[in-house]
């Protein structure tokens, strides 16, 4: 699922003025009591299937996966829509605006249908200034769901259905070169509207099964309590997507963070994930002073293939096979 796909927001002005200006033109084809039933029906056709449709193009958040509801929660939280309970409030006052505009419809069908040609175009005016009416009701609503799908257009295409191998560390321990060197492809990356965390996601395959390995910048490079409160959800919602976690150390402290630091960081994630976690020592070329599950360098190359296999193994991904009778 990705949020990108959601189509562009509109705007109430914008759905009225093609409602009325498309009802204009159903009135033309036709004349007397039968043009005033055209352009009701067009008009209010119109914004009843445009406003439901703003709605269903959305994912039902109860069922989507909870990576991701926790992700756009912790995305939106920190803009004015102010999380998805919120933007669902948005999308249900929407969905009423939708249903009531048919409503209207239906209440003044009957009634054009049984008047004289002047009583009908009154009550077809009176008929399009409710649907109006009802239209701008929800342009705030409207506002804040273009904002929303805004927001979380940057979300990056993380497949909840593939088994996926979380890279954490401090800050130049070698995640990104890691991910890179095995991935032998340039990383997608999406930057969050809250922080500079961005997420930099790179693929591999292993007998046919896609791995995504996750490189989350921002997030799991410093202590819990360092982070802040929309962070601190971002790193929750990674507990639901990650299969298997990587920790990388560097013992020779060239990254620039003393081992403690990193140690207590491990701990940390330790506590955070229940996924299995494979502690690896990179830069094993000029210092292997710590204990670590694997070694390696993503510089020389010596460990690198060692360090994904057992990634691959501890997420020990089996893919669903189709019924067999």
């Amino acid at each position: 699922m990705h949020f990108e796909d959601l189509p562009t927001t509109p705007r109430s002005e914008e759905l009225v003025d093609k409602a009325f200006s498309r009802a204009a033109r159903a009135g033309r084809a036709k004349s007397g009591i039968e043009a005033q039933e055209s352009m009701l029906q067009t008009a209010s056709n119109i914004l009843s299937d445009n406003l439901g449709n703003v709605v269903t193009s959305w994912p039902d958040f109860d069922l989507v996966d909870q990576f991701y509801y926790e992700f756009a929660d912790a995305t939106l939280a920190d803009t004015d829509v102010g999380g998805v309970d919120r933007l669902r409030q948005h999308l249900s006052e929407v969905m009423w605006a939708s249903r009531q505009t048919s409503a209207i419809r239906d209440e003044y069908h009957g009634r054009i249908r049984n008047s004289d040609l002047e009583t009908a175009r009154k009550l077809r005016k009176q008929a399009f200034a409710r649907l109006a009416d009802v239209t701008e009701q929800v342009e705030e609503d409207l506002f804040a769901i273009g904002a929303a799908r805004d927001a979380l257009k940057t979300l990056p295409d993380i497949r909840a259905d593939e088994p996926a191998i979380v890279v954490a560390g401090y800050p130049n321990v070698g995640k990104s070169s890691f991910v890179n060197r095995v991935t032998n492809a340039k990383n997608e990356t999406a930057a969050y509207p809250y922080t500079t965390t961005r997420i930099d996601i790179g693929h591999i395959e292993r007998n046919r099964i896609r791995y995504q390995l996750v490189d989350t910048p921002g997030l799991l490079d410093r202590p819990a309590e360092e982070r802040n409160a929309i962070e601190s959800q971002a790193v929750s919602a990674l507990t639901h997507l990650a299969d298997a976690v990587i920790v990388m150390l560097d013992a020779s402290e060239e990254c620039g963070y003393p081992l403690e630091d990193q140690l207590e960081l491990l701990a940390d994630i330790e506590a955070t994930f229940e996924a299995p976690i494979l502690v690896v020592c990179n830069k094993s070329d000029r210092s292997t002073d710590v204990d670590a599950d694997y070694y390696m360098s993503v510089e020389t190359g010596d460990g690198v293939e060692d360090v994904l296999d057992a990634a691959v193994e501890a997420v020990g991904y089996e893919p669903e096979l189709p019924f067999e009778t």
